[in-house]
C-alpha cells in the first residue's frame, strides 16, 4: 500500500536568510539601503532651518532644542555609518546590487547630503556645544567628505541610468541635487580661510556647483513631469517623492542668499548687487516651489486616501521642505518683507510635522522589524515525493 509521505520544501538560498544584528534586533542589515541617509538629512534640516528662522533669537529654548536635533542627527549619522559599513562587510552582493540598480543608486545622493548637512549645522548651531574649533574640524570633514561623494554620484548615477534605462522617477533628482547642498553650506566656510586666493576658490567652486546642480535639475525635472502626465500619478508608495522636486528649488534660493551675503568680502561685487541678484533669482523659484508644493500635496491627498501607507520615502516631506524654508528666510533678510518670514513660519511647521509623523513611524517599523524585513520571498511548491510502506 503506497501513502504518501510529509512533503518536504526546498530550503532557501544561503543569501535569503535573515540573521538579526545587535544593532538592529528588528530585522536584518541585507536589506539597509543607501536610502537610510534621507532620516538623517531630515533631521539635521529640522534643527539649522529652526534657528535661521527670522526672528529665531527672540524665541526661547529654540535655539536648544535645534542644537539638540543637530546632536540627534550627528549620532543617527554615526551609527547608520557603521552599519552601512558592516552591511558592506557582510552583504557585499546586496551592496553591489544596489549600485547597479537604477532605482537604488540615486539614494547614495542621500549620503552626500547626510554628510554636508549634518557638517554645516555643526557651525550654525552645534558649536553651542562642541565649541567653534570642533565644529570647524567637523563640518570641514564632512564637507569634503560628502561634496566628493556627491560630486561623483553627479556624474556617476546618471551614466547608469542612461546604459541601464530605468524609468524615469523623482528619485533620479537626488544625485544632482546634492552638489547644490554643497553650493549652499560651503559658503559658511569661507570666512574660515585665509583672506585671497583660499576664500575666492571655495567660493567660486560652490558657484560652480550651483550652475551643475541648476542645469542637471532642468534636465531631469521635465522627464519626471512627463511621465506624470503621460503615464498618470506614481505609484502609491512613491508618490511622496515628487516631494524632491523642492529639494533644488528651495536649497538654489538659499544658496543665492549665502552668495549674496559673503560674495562682497571675497570678489569686488557690491553688496547692493549681490543681494538684488539674489532676490531676483530666489523671489520667482520660490514661487514656483510653492506651486510644485501645492501639486505634489494634491496628489499625496489623492494617494492617501486611496491606501497609501507609510515606507521610507515618508522622509522626502522633511529635508526637501527644510530648503524652502531656509530659502524663504533668505529672502526675508534680503527683501524685508515680513510676508517671506510668515511663509518661513508656516512651512517651519509643516517641516517639524513631516519630521514628527515619519520619525514616529520609522522607529515602530524598526521595532517591529518590517522596515527591515526585506521583501518576501514567493512560496516554493512541495516537492512531489511519495514512499512505499508495508
Amino acid at each position: 500500500m503506497a501513502t504518501a509521505a510529509p512533503a518536504p520544501t526546498r530550503p532557501l538560498p544561503q543569501h535569503q536568510a535573515q540573521p538579526k544584528h545587535p544593532l538592529f534586533p528588528g530585522g536584518s542589515l541585507r536589506h539597509l539601503g543607501p536610502n537610510w541617509y534621507a532620516p538623517v538629512m531630515g533631521t539635521a534640516i529640522v534643527g539649522t532651518a529652526g534657528a535661521g528662522l527670522p526672528g529665531a533669537d527672540g524665541i526661547p529654548g529654540l535655539r536648544t532644542v535645534c542644537t539638540a536635533v543637530w546632536a540627534l542627527s550627528l549620532a543617527l549619522l554615526l551609527a547608520l555609518l557603521c552599519a552601512r559599513a558592516l552591511h558592506w562587510a557582510h552583504h557585499r552582493d546586496q551592496a553591489r546590487a544596489h549600485l547597479r540598480d537604477p532605482a537604488t543608486a540615486p539614494f547614495y545622493g542621500c549620503l552626500s547630503m547626510a554628510l554636508t548637512a549634518v557638517g554645516g549645522g555643526a557651525l550654525v548651531v552645534g558649536r553651542d556645544w562642541i565649541g567653534l574649533p570642533a565644529a570647524l574640524a567637523l563640518d570641514a570633514v564632512l564637507f569634503t567628505v560628502g561634496t566628493v561623494v556627491g560630486l561623483v554620484a553627479a556624474v556617476a548615477v546618471p551614466y547608469l541610468l542612461v546604459v541601464r534605462r530605468g524609468t524615469p522617477s523623482p528619485v533620479w533628482l537626488l544625485p544632482v541635487v546634492a552638489p547644490m547642498v554643497s553650493a549652499a553650506l560651503g559658503p559658511l566656510l569661507v570666512p574660515r580661510l585665509p583672506p585671497g586666493q583660499g576664500q575666492q576658490t571655495l567660493l567660486f567652486a560652490c558657484l560652480a556647483m550651483f550652475g551643475l546642480s541648476l542645469l542637471g535639475t532642468l534636465v531631469m525635472l521635465p522627464l519626471v513631469f512627463a511621465r506624470l502626465v503621460t503615464t498618470g500619478p506614481l505609484p502609491l508608495a512613491l508618490t511622496p517623492t515628487l516631494f524632491l522636486a523642492l529639494g533644488p528649488l528651495g536649497q538654489s534660493t538659499t544658496a543665492a542668499g549665502h552668495f549674496a551675503d559673503l560674495a562682497p568680502g571675497v570678489v569686488p561685487v557690491p553688496h547692493a548687487v549681490a543681494a538684488a541678484a539674489a532676490v531676483l533669482y530666489g523671489v520667482p523659484v520660490m514661487g514656483f516651489a510653492l506651486l510644485w508644493l501645492a501639486l505634489a500635496g494634491a496628489l499625496v491627498l489623492r494617494a492617501r486616501r486611496r491606501g497609501m501607507g507609510f515606507t521610507m520615502t515618508w522622509w522626502a516631506f522633511t529635508f526637501p521642505v527644510g530648503t524652502c524654508v531656509t530659502g524663504a528666510a533668505s529672502l526675508g533678510r534680503h527683501t524685508g518683507l515680513a510676508a517671506f518670514a510668515v511663509l518661513a513660519a508656516v512651512l517651519y511647521a509643516l517641516l517639524v510635522a513631516a519630521w514628527a509623523g515619519a520619525a514616529a513611524r520609522t522607529v515602530r517599523g524598526l521595532v517591529s522589524g518590517e522596515l527591515l524585513a526585506g521583501p518576501r520571498p514567493a512560496p516554493v511548491a512541495p516537492l512531489p515525493v511519495t514512499a512505499r510502506t508495508r
